[in-house]
C-alpha cells in the first residue's frame, strides 16, 4: 500500500515516479516541445482528434474577445445544457458547467443557479487569463453538454466522470477513473477532491479507489461500491488513448476521455505533462512499465493502436502487479 511507504529507498523499490524524474526522464526526453501547442490548446486537440477519426463534445462556439462576451447568451438559446472552458486551461480550472438554463438564470450541476451577469464575469476572466497556463490572455470554448452513460449512475455526484490513461510511446500503460464529488464541486479534479479509481489495463474493472491520497471503498456521497466499476468499451477506450500518439507524436502523455451515452467514447483532453496520482489511484508505480516499453527492441512495422493495446493489456495486467510484489 501506497499510504505505507515511509522513506525515498522504500518509494523506489516500488517503482513509484516522483516528478523530477517524470520532468526530465519522460517529459523532456520524449515529447518535443515545439508539439505541445498541440495538446495545451484545446481548440487544437480538437480538430487534430476529429482530424484523426476520435469524436469530442459538439463545439457551440467560441468567444475570443472582450466584446463578444455577451454573445454567450443568444450562442447558447438552443442548447438546453453546456460547458465553458478556457482553451489553454489546466486542473480543471475556469471549467463551469450548465446543465439547464431559463430566463436569464442558469442552473449548475449542484442546483445553484447564476444569472447573465455572472456568467459574463466568467467568460471575462477568461479571456483574461485568470484560468490559462502562465496566465497568458485566452479564449473560451463553448462545448454541448456531454451526457454520461448510465452504466455510471451512483459512482459520480453532480459531474461527469472521466478516464485518464497514461500512454508511453504509444502504449497505454496505466488509467484510472476520476469520479466528481460534492467536495469537488462536481469537477472530476483529484486535488479538489474528486475520487480516483485505479483501473485494470487488461479488463477495465477497478483494483483500487482514493480520495485525498487516501483508500476508500465507497463514494462519499452516493455509498456506491466503487470496487464494482467496470468500464464498459474499455478496449476502444485504450485504442483512442493509444492512437493519440499519433495524433501528437508525443512519447509520453495523459489522455482524458468520457463514454457520453449517445456518441461513446470522446476524447475530452491530452495532456503532455500528466500528474502522478494515477500511481496512488493504482497502488503501483509507473516507473517498471515505463522501463519495460524503453527496453522492447526495434521493430521494422512499428506496432499498430490495437497491437499496441494488445500488448499492454498482456503485460500489465493488475494481477500481474500483485505476483510481483
Amino acid at each position: 500500500m501506497l499510504s505505507q511507504f515511509t522513506s525515498p529507498f522504500k518509494i523506489r523499490s516500488k517503482g513509484i515516479m516522483g516528478m523530477n524524474q517524470r520532468n526530465h526522464s519522460y517529459i523532456g526526453k520524449y515529447n518535443d516541445r515545439s508539439k505541445f501547442p498541440l495538446v495545451d490548446d484545446k481548440l487544437k486537440t480538437k480538430k487534430i482528434a476529429e482530424l484523426h477519426g476520435a469524436t469530442t463534445p459538439a463545439l457551440i462556439g467560441v468567444i475570443g474577445q472582450q466584446a463578444e462576451v455577451k454573445r454567450i447568451h443568444k450562442m447558447v438559446k438552443e442548447w438546453p445544457g453546456f460547458c465553458i472552458k478556457p482553451a489553454q486551461g489546466s486542473g480543471g480550472k475556469g471549467i463551469l458547467v450548465i446543465i439547464s438554463h431559463k430566463d436569464g438564470i442558469y442552473t449548475k450541476p449542484s442546483g445553484d443557479t447564476v444569472n447573465e451577469q455572472d456568467v459574463e464575469r466568467h467568460i471575462s476572466n477568461t479571456l483574461a487569463g485568470l484560468f490559462s497556463l502562465g496566465g497568458k490572455n485566452d479564449v473560451a470554448v463553448v462545448e454541448n453538454l456531454i451526457k454520461f452513460d448510465s452504466c455510471f449512475e451512483g459512482y459520480s455526484y453532480e459531474g461527469v466522470p472521466d478516464v485518464r490513461i497514461i500512454v508511453f510511446k504509444g502504449y497505454p500503460v496505466m488509467a484510472m477513473m476520476r469520479l466528481s464529488t460534492s467536495n469537488s464541486d462536481g469537477k472530476a479534479n483529484l486535488h479538489q477532491g474528486a475520487v480516483g479509481v485505479g483501473i485494470d489495463i487488461a479488463t477495465g474493472k477497478a483494483v483500487r479507489a482514493v480520495q485525498y491520497d487516501l483508500p476508500v471503498t465507497h463514494h462519499p456521497d452516493t455509498g456506491k461500491d466503487l470496487m464494482q466499476l467496470q468500464v464498459p468499451h474499455w478496449e476502444r477506450l485504450l485504442t483512442l488513448a493509444s492512437s493519440a500518439w499519433e495524433m501528437t507524436g508525443l512519447g509520453y502523455m495523459g489522455t482524458d476521455m468520457v463514454l457520453d451515452s449517445e456518441e461513446g467514447p470522446m476524447v475530452l483532453e491530452l495532456n503532455a505533462r500528466p500528474g502522478l496520482a494515477i500511481q496512488i489511484a493504482n497502488g503501483t508505480g509507473l516507473l517498471p512499465r515505463l522501463q519495460h516499453i524503453e527496453n522492447l527492441g526495434e521493430t521494422a512495422e512499428y506496432p499498430r493502436p490495437a497491437e499496441r493495446v494488445e500488448y499492454a493489456a498482456k503485460q500489465f495486467a493488475a494481477h500481474l502487479d500483485n505476483i510481483k510484489k
